[in-house]
């Protein structure tokens, strides 16, 4: 990753269900990105990237699950690595676990791609199905928080973040909401050297 200044205040530590604010100096993969931990422990970080819609339809590789999905449906980009993997993130539309769906936080969890969709669709509240995730290797996540590449901030409604309507609206609002110094990421140039 690039080494960016610090901005922002302090981060919180990692953990499932938190999101990772992209700094506004990274560079494509992860511009702007908001990504939802969706696994960090000593073994290394997974996560997927909530706004980056695809102008692919769901329906050309998946298409038991097209008429499911909240939204458009179309394909999100979850990350760069395994792009040729599926990932579906769900909201739980009761607190029990339907089968195929394996929670990560409150009521988002993971779904079971090959579970027949008439037996987990009607326990369902959202759905977006994404190509690819973002992994960190051990340690390697901290190193870029500590550069300052990263913030971790709590969702604020996890469903509604999740699934927004407008995901490229996404990073502004989670950055708003948070507050403080990181506020302003919105409005800083992404090369501080123009500022």
């Amino acid at each position: 990753m690039l080494d960016v200044p610090a901005i922002g205040r302090p981060a919180d530590v990692p953990a499932a269900g938190l999101l990772l604010v992209a700094a506004p100096t990274l560079e494509e993969p992860f511009e702007q990105a908001v990504i939802l931990l969706l696994e960090h422990d000593e073994s290394g970080t997974l996560g997927i990237v909530l706004n980056q819609p695809t102008s692919l339809d769901v329906g050309t590789v998946l298409p038991d699950w097209r008429d499911h999905l909240t939204g458009q449906p179309i394909l999100f980009q979850g990350g760069p690595v395994a792009l040729d993997s599926a990932l579906g993130l769900a909201a739980a539309a009761e607190p029990a676990e339907p089968e195929g769906f394996r929670r990560v936080s409150g009521p988002l969890g993971l779904i079971d791609l090959d579970t027949p969709v008439d037996e987990i669709a009607p326990h369902l509240q959202a759905l977006r199905i994404y190509a690819g995730y973002a992994g960190w290797a051990p340690g390697q996540l901290q190193d870029e928080i500590d550069r300052g590449s990263w913030a971790v901030v709590a969702a604020g409604d996890p469903v509604s973040d999740a699934f927004l309507a407008d995901p490229d609206s996404l990073w502004g609002a989670v950055l708003r909401r948070a507050g403080g110094t990181l506020a302003w990421w919105p409005s800083c140039p992404s090369d501080p050297a123009v500022n």
